[in-house]
């Protein structure tokens, strides 16, 4: 949610950072709209005056006996009472439709964001670690030996329908050790607050996280009215929806492992084949809450975590700032982590991690007290996956893969498996 303090001061400036975004001005008819508003606030108000006025000369002309001035300031008082509703309906009404218009107007990109159409425009900042040479074809997730019988894409379409899985045995069992690995990296050695969230969320945590209105087809949303989450950022950030928190308590860093629901509208043809775009999957996320001056830091800061487990993993990678026009509708500013995935000759997305500056605290009103006193202060909120644990699952089984069939899985997983290091070509762990 934007300020609309700033779009008065300088509409032209809040345009011009839009238009970085490829998006249409839109600084007058949010300042038509708020005149509007203002004005009919202003007129409902004299109006009041006006009704409080004659309601307290009503007595006086009742007590001089003055019949005629006393019905008329009775009729005045009862139309002033009347105008005044109408007006607080009507200033009510276009209150609702301005704070609809900003809320479904994007955040403003950081200064610092590459200027860009499209992904092909985004700017890689770092690599890690070198692509495996392989002196045989390189396989897709699915294919491998190994897998193929434990990724189950019938069956799961049978239950369910299409873009959706069922992982059995070892590879199973890797999936699970992922996360787990992932959730105690981040507790024991990053800091964070594990949490386990509800997976249903009512309109107001998807509102105040900027998931509705304008996505409410991306997401599944149930007969009673709650919303499946399409990612845990929704019920760890607004946690603080309304809370006014001291200085002395920020950063509040927070991760949990949960079920993930989208349903990829408009995604149709694009990754259908294998587990790397389904409707259901499994993330762990994290979250800070932070003071304003910190927040560009702590985005470095959760970058490195999110870096540092596929590192862990030896997954290579790169590191890329989007550019404004692949930006999400949220964020400020973000980097994604690409994973390289032998199967696909390519490096893909396995993290993003965002900045929202204070665009979600002022839409669930969540601000802290500033130490020393004064006057409330929006808080800002950051989110970052660490990681998607089916993408990460892809990437461990594909950097990993043998001639046989088999897959060499990373060390740091063996305390998860057993101490087994080896997933062979007939399944199994060894």
């Amino acid at each position: 949610m934007h300020d609309i303090r700033a779009i008065r001061e300088n509409p032209d400036a809040f345009d011009a950072a839009l238009a970085r975004r490829g998006d249409a001005p839109v600084s007058a008819s949010v300042l038509e709209l708020d005149s509007a508003r203002r004005a009919r606030i202003q007129a409902s108000e004299a109006a009041q005056a006006e009704q409080n006025k004659a309601s307290k000369l009503v007595g006086a002309a009742k007590a001089k006996g003055d019949e005629a001035e006393f019905q008329r300031l009775r009729a005045l008082v009862a139309e002033k009472k009347t105008e005044v509703a109408a007006m607080q309906i009507e200033a009510k009404d276009l209150d609702a439709k301005l704070t609809d218009m900003l809320a479904r107007i994007a955040n403003l990109p950081a200064e610092d964001v590459p200027q860009g159409a499209d992904e092909t425009e985004n700017v890689e900042v770092s690599r890690w670690g070198t692509p495996p040479v392989l002196d045989f074809d390189a396989k897709e997730h699915f294919e491998i030996a190994g897998v193929a019988g434990a990724m189950d894409f019938e069956m799961a379409a049978k239950i369910s329908g299409s873009r959706f899985v069922v992982l059995r045995g070892a590879v199973a069992r890797i999936h699970r050790a992922l996360a787990q690995f992932m959730i105690d990296t981040h507790v024991d050695e990053n800091g964070l607050t594990e949490v386990q969230t509800p997976v249903l969320v009512r309109d107001e945590a998807m509102y105040g996280t900027d998931k509705l209105p304008k996505f409410g087809d991306d997401s599944y949303q149930t007969t009673n009215g709650w919303w499946l989450v399409p990612t845990s950022e929704v019920p760890l950030t607004y946690s603080v929806a309304g809370d006014i928190l001291d200085a002395g308590d920020l950063p509040i860093r927070m991760t949990a492992h949960t079920l993930c629901f989208r349903s990829e509208a408009g995604s149709a043809g694009k990754d259908t084949t294998g587990m790397l775009r389904q409707h259901q999957f499994e993330k762990v996320e994290m979250v800070s809450i932070t003071h304003p001056d910190h927040s560009d830091a702590e985005q470095k800061r959760m970058l490195r975590c999110a870096e540092d487990l596929l590192e862990r993993l030896n997954i290579p990678y790169r590191t890329v700032i989007l550019c404004t026009g692949d930006m999400g509708f949220g964020a400020r500013r973000t980097y994604d982590i690409e994973a390289w995935l032998p199967g696909q000759n390519a490096y893909r997305e396995i993290s993003s991690v965002s900045t929202t500056g204070d665009f979600q605290a002022r839409r669930m009103n969540a601000r802290f007290r500033p130490q020393g006193g004064g006057k409330p202060e929006f808080v800002h909120t950051l989110n970052g996956s660490g990681l998607a644990v089916g993408r990460c699952l892809i990437a461990v089984l594909e950097n990993g893969q043998q001639a046989d069939g088999s897959v060499t899985l990373p060390e740091v997983l063996a305390p998860y498996l057993g101490g087994k290091r080896v997933l062979g070509a007939d399944g199994q762990l060894a």
